[in-house]
Parts: structure tokens; C-alpha cells; sequence
């Protein structure tokens, strides 16, 4: 999960198609930051250990409801659509029929939990429900979480594609360079997963990934964060890439990065220090060439 929240800090500076279409640019500068793509993913990943592993749907939703509320109304102006920030803030919230890319950008953690496809799909189906209920919007959880896990099992890049083309029909014959020429930026599951896969699935690495989504641009915050968690579990993130991150997240949300770590067995333990997996990296974000 710790790939979405990087491509959410990288992506957030191109959003609302700032950027010029190239993949040649400096993946952190003073500009960049974590947006309501990272806090979710945060929210979800923490509700996710709370309830435990064999935890059921209604014990499952409550926990994402609070944590997603808790967190929501930490950092209020992280850049929500004025749906969820009103059920963030509602007293008695209750989905509200979304097929937003919100979905997709914040279930990363379940792709990483579970041992089977099926339980996975089931608890990223569940992180979707509480908000996000329409069809499509479930749709883009379970096919993110599907993807992940089967990159963290090792399955290859055409498994991937023809697995999530057969059980979620989304259209994946179209090139990067198909897409690039008129794609702008939208929110909605159906115009961005299919690029999220896309700019993963012609990727050989982590960065190549992030470099992929600006490439076409859109909404890169959120295409980052889908595709960066993909790339993850496939490929691991370089050292020097997460080093860098930390220096955008609050202490807070980086100690959850760090209990999910300890939480899922150690990911990629030798990129990570001490144990516990401690980060002597904290503080004051980073200023541009730095």
C-alpha cells in the first residue's frame, strides 16, 4: 500500500491535467504532497488490521466507516469530492451510490492481506460498499486488489490483463499511445481504471509505472496511486524512491505504513531499517533539487 501513497504524492502535482505530458520529470519536488488518495488508503489499511483477518462484512464496514470518518476529518482539505467530504462529516453516514475512482485508489491494503483471490475480492468489495456502491465503483476495488495480488504471487503481466478482462470486461487494447492524445482529466471508474491497468501493464518497473500515468496525464494522483500499487507488489519500490516519500507524510501515517508492514509478514523487509522496521526519516518535506 505503500506504492499507492507514493504515486498519490508524485501524481498530486500534475493533477487536473497540469502536467505536459512527458515522462520526463522529477517524480518529488517542493510541490508535491499527499492527497485524500493517500489519507483513504491510510484509513483503509488501518481498518482492515483493527478488524482482523476473518473479520466479517458488518464488523469489516464498521471499521472502515470509522476509520475512513476519523481520518477524513484530520485532514479535511486533502482534496475530497463534495460527496465523500459530506459523508466524512455526516453524523449517520450511508453510501451514496459512487462509481468514483475513489474506490480503486484506496483498497490497496486488501490486495495485500489475504490468501486467496476470492477473500480478497470479497474484502475489497466491502471497502467499496460503504460509499462507493454503484457497480462500477465495486467494480474498480475488486479489479485493484485482484491485480495486486496476483502481481505479489507472481503471476505475469498477461495473467494480470487476461484475468482482469475476463471477470471485470474492462478494455485493455488500447496502447498508452492509443490513450494519450485526447485523455483528460476524469473521476469516474470507467475512464480510469482501464488507463491505471494500462499504465502498468506496459511498465517494467516501480517508476517506469508513475512515469507511464504522466505520460498520459488525466487524473494523476489517483492513476498513480492504482497503477503504484499494482507496481508494487510486482516489482517492489527502489530504496531511494521510498526514502524520498517520507519525507511528504506525517509521522501518523507513516507509523501505519509501518504496522502494516509488521501487520503483513515484512514487505520487502531489507529496503527497511531496524526492528519494527523503523524509518529514521521523518520531518520537514524536502525543497526542490534537494
Amino acid at each position: 500500500m505503500l506504492g499507492a501513497i507514493i504515486g498519490d504524492i508524485v501524481g498530486s502535482r500534475f493533477e487536473f491535467d497540469r502536467g505536459n505530458k512527458s515522462r520526463d520529470f522529477k517524480l518529488f519536488t517542493s510541490e508535491s504532497d499527499f492527497t485524500d488518495d493517500s489519507v483513504m488508503t491510510v484509513a483503509v489499511a488501518e481498518a482492515l488490521m483493527d478488524a482482523g483477518m476473518d473479520a466479517d462484512e458488518k464488523t469489516v464496514k464498521e471499521h472502515i466507516i470509522r476509520s475512513m470518518k476519523k481520518w477524513g476529518q484530520k485532514y479535511p482539505h486533502a482534496g475530497y469530492g463534495a460527496n465523500f467530504i459530506y459523508w466524512v462529516l455526516s453524523d449517520d453516514p450511508e453510501p451514496y451510490g459512487s462509481l468514483g475512482n475513489g474506490s480503486g485508489m484506496r483498497v490497496s491494503a486488501a490486495g495485500w492481506l489475504y490468501d486467496t483471490i476470492e477473500r480478497t475480492r470479497e474484502v475489497a468489495r466491502w471497502t467499496a460498499e460503504v460509499t462507493h456502491n454503484h457497480p462500477e465503483g465495486v467494480k474498480g476495488a475488486e479489479s485493484t486488489a485482484s491485480a495486486i495480488f496476483m502481481a505479489r504471487k507472481g503471476a505475469s503481466l498477461d495473467e494480470i490483463r487476461d484475468y482482469i478482462v475476463k471477470e471485470f470486461g474492462y478494455d485493455l487494447s488500447r496502447t498508452l499511445d492509443d490513450i494519450r492524445p485526447n485523455y483528460q482529466h476524469v473521476e469516474d471508474c470507467m475512464h480510469t481504471m482501464p488507463e491505471a491497468f494500462e499504465c502498468f501493464l506496459e511498465a517494467d518497473s516501480y517508476e517506469s509505472t508513475l512515469r507511464n500515468v504522466m505520460y498520459i496525464g488525466g487524473d494523476t494522483d489517483t492513476l498513480c496511486a492504482i497503477a503504484g500499487a499494482i507496481a508494487e507488489a510486482k516489482w517492489g519500490i527502489p530504496r531511494g524512491i521510498d526514502i524520498d516519500a517520507y519525507h511528504y507524510m506525517p509521522q501518523e501515517m507513516v507509523d501505519v505504513v509501518m504496522r502494516f508492514m509488521e501487520y503483513n509478514g515484512g514487505v520487502y523487509p531489507d529496503r527497511y531499517w531496524g526492528s519494527g522496521f523503523d524509518c529514521p526519516i521523518w520531518g520537514e518535506p524536502k525543497k526542490d533539487d534537494e
